[in-house]
């Protein structure tokens, strides 16, 4: 699907911007911010899939109108962080970032927090840390 950007010179004809579009624009925004881990890609076996930078629009749902979005991102976050600071430096974002690329009015950016990453520490023999795991 596409939207139809809304502009004043309509006599060189109409600009279109896919929904995938504004769906990756979001999800490099949101990763971003410190604390994200990445996009979720849903919960398949119970296992939580992180998906990469090529797929960022994977983890996000658009619904576009004709001059505004609706926006819904499924995020991995990191253990300790505080996740409503979090949450909402992603909204902040996504939508000055949406906006500011596309012109389209972001009427709400909702948040899934799908997963937390917790980093286990393998330690030798004699205790000491050798490499971290995720």
């Amino acid at each position: 699907m596409t939207s139809e950007v809304n502009n004043d010179n309509k006599e060189y004809g109409q600009i279109k911007i896919a929904d995938d579009v504004v769906g990756v624009i979001a999800g490099l925004a949101a990763t971003e911010i410190d604390g994200v881990v990445g996009m979720s890609g849903g919960l398949t076996g119970g296992i939580s899939e992180i998906i990469g930078r090529k797929n960022l629009s994977k983890g996000v749902k658009v619904e576009v109108g004709d001059k505004e979005a609706s926006i819904d991102l499924y995020i991995i976050v990191e253990y300790g962080v505080k996740i409503p600071e979090v949450a909402w430096k992603i909204q902040e974002n996504v939508k000055n970032a949406v906006e500011n690329m596309t012109g389209l009015n972001t009427i709400e950016v909702n948040i899934h927090i799908q997963g937390v990453n917790i980093q286990k520490e393998q330690k030798d023999e004699e205790g000491e840390d050798i490499h971290k795991l995720k």
